[in-house]
């Protein structure tokens, strides 16, 4: 019997398609796995590189709030959200656009004071910017400082859990206080007090703001020297003395101080000298628990006259809904904006900020990518929400916002994630911790790193005070433990002398953006640990944001009690 001839030409031909399709298809399969998270490295660097490239081009115009800069931002992230399958995560918006569920509104007020004023005191005149800056958030084109009585506070701090209370003794209402910048654990790098070398809460200017207008105070003029403050009196010049944004609240922001102040410390030298007290000596005595403020016997007298102008800038929100808690929530964030376009006598300058922050919001677009898709082969249970904020630069107030719960109650926030700045360079054996012994999320971190076979690496610079620094501190401040992935010059040491805030913070295509794959591959590890966990993350030490956090939880336990 005469055998088939198996190499018939129609049956080669068919061979051939047959393999054509095959690899086709296997190629087909092997790109969908990459896209889908399944490879061995679930983040695409390309599409990362092409988001920071697009966010920090030219035509973003520095991503300023309430510019064009915004709306082009804003509606590009919406839209990537929205192509990924993510589901707008505000309900109650009224932007009745097609993208209106992704935004959150955030109304602002921009508010610049008239730099022609003095400040007055017995004897002495000081000029704005050169000696004194002042400002304030309250809606109000003109704040009168008449006769004012100095008392000087100390540290102008208020801290049961470290025993320390510097307005004990004294009513300062309607009074004008001197404050020391920082806290006295820096002062006197001692750990035992505060938490030495590292600057606590307590430390930070906001808070010495926050805690006057608790008291009543009618201003505060906080001393500037350039190690406690971590920077020179030109930051504060800048930062003090033009256009500041603030949120609005019904009552025009009078719960704020009416005016925010800062004080050169030769300045202040003379305002002592002036009383018959010495400057150097009271600081000193300022560092004992048992400090009694100290009246100056002068009166301060100022008028601080204010341009006001209103809008509204946007979040962008956008979710993940858990298969079995949709209402408990991990948040991933990073803020959208940076400083936008200056215009000066040799043309405008575009502030881009590739790292600072187009390559954090790169990262919350890639982690929505990858988790979106894991999403959809094996259902969280929790939902997963990302948030990119507006106005972090002029001072969380996108953060702000949201903290105010309207979208989630804080009491269903799980925790929050947030990257500001991402290491755009090569790969290292380590992670930034910013913090030590705040919460039970340096306990994820650690897991995380530890299966990367990465260590964690304290902040080395704790007396900057970073971790008060950030949108995940808005959040914290209510009670939401936080993490905070930052790398602004850790492995770039030209960056913060040359390109932080600066418009050489552009994009390059020389980028490795190995530092950028493996934070974004741990943080999707610590995302969808929490993501399928029962666990509420605790603080540790105690502090306002302990007793802000335990009152949550145990509104929740009562609701489900019932």
């Amino acid at each position: 019997m005469k055998c088939l001839n198996l190499r018939h030409p129609l049956y080669n031909y068919v061979k051939g398609f047959v393999f054509l399709v095959f690899v086709s298809v296997s190629a087909d399969l092997m790109a969908e796995v990459e896209r889908d998270g399944s490879s061995e490295s679930p983040v695409n660097l390309s599409d990362v590189a092409e988001h920071i490239k697009t966010l920090a081009s030219d035509s973003f115009q520095g991503r300023g709030p309430l510019t064009e800069g915004e709306e082009l931002t804003v509606t590009y992230l919406a839209k990537q959200y929205r192509d990924m399958g993510l589901q707008g995560a505000n309900p109650k918006s009224d932007d009745t656009s097609p993208l209106g569920k992704y935004l959150q509104a955030v109304p602002m007020a921009q508010i610049t004071p008239d730099q022609n004023m003095r400040l007055n005191i017995g004897e002495l005149s000081f000029a704005s910017g050169k000696d004194f800056t002042a400002r304030t958030e309250q809606i109000s084109t003109e704040i009168n400082l008449t006769d004012s009585e100095l008392v000087f506070v100390g540290y102008g701090i208020n801290a049961p859990e470290y025993q320390w209370n510097d307005y004990a003794d004294v009513d300062v209402k309607g009074k004008t206080v001197i404050v020391l910048v920082n806290d006295p654990g820096f002062a006197t790098q001692d750990k035992t007090l505060f938490t030495g070398n590292a600057m606590t809460y307590y430390g930070r200017w906001t808070y010495k703001y926050e805690e006057a207008a608790r008291q009543g105070a009618k201003a505060v003029l906080i001393v500037h020297e350039t190690a406690p403050a971590a920077y020179p009196w030109g930051v504060v010049e800048s930062s003090n003395t033009g256009s500041k944004y603030t949120l609005v609240d019904s009552e025009k922001n009078k719960s704020k101080l009416p005016i925010m102040g800062w004080l050169q410390l030769a300045a202040t030298e003379q305002i002592f000298a002036q009383a018959g007290l010495q400057y150097q000596q009271l600081k000193h005595k300022a560092l004992e628990k048992d400090f009694v403020p100290v009246s100056l016997k002068q009166t301060a007298n100022l008028t601080l006259k204010n341009t006001i102008s209103r809008a509204t800038s946007r979040n962008v929100v956008a979710k993940i809904v858990g298969s079995k808690y949709p209402d408990e929530y991990i948040l991933v964030g990073a803020h959208w904006d940076h400083f936008g376009t200056k215009q000066t006598p040799d043309g405008d300058i575009i502030y881009n900020g590739a790292v600072d922050n187009a390559s954090g919001v790169a990262g919350t677009l890639e982690m929505a990518r990858i988790l979106m898709a894991k999403h959809k082969r094996n259902p969280f249970e929790r939902s997963i929400l990302f948030i990119n904020f507006t106005a972090e630069e002029t001072g969380l107030i996108g953060s702000e916002q949201f903290a105010k719960g309207e979208i989630i109650p804080t009491k269903n926030m799980v925790a929050l994630v947030n990257i500001d700045g991402m290491n755009v360079l090569d790969k290292v054996d380590y992670i930034l911790q910013y913090g030590d012994g705040l919460s039970e999320m340096e306990d994820y971190l650690a897991t995380a790193a530890n299966e990367q076979q990465r260590s964690v690496k304290l902040d080395p610079r704790p007396q900057n005070g970073l971790f008060f620094r950030s949108d995940h501190f808005s959040m914290a401040k209510q009670g939401v433990p936080s993490l905070l992935f930052m790398s602004l010059g850790d492995t770039d040491p030209d960056y913060i002398a040359h390109k932080y805030h600066k418009a050489a913070d552009d994009f390059s295509a020389d980028w490795s953006l190995g530092g950028v794959e493996q934070d974004i591959e741990l943080m999707v590890d610590i995302t969808e640990t929490l993501a399928n966990s029962r666990d509420w993350p605790k603080w540790k030490m105690s502090s306002d944001f302990k007793t802000s956090r335990e009152a949550d939880l145990t509104k929740s336990e009562n609701k489900s009690a019932k």
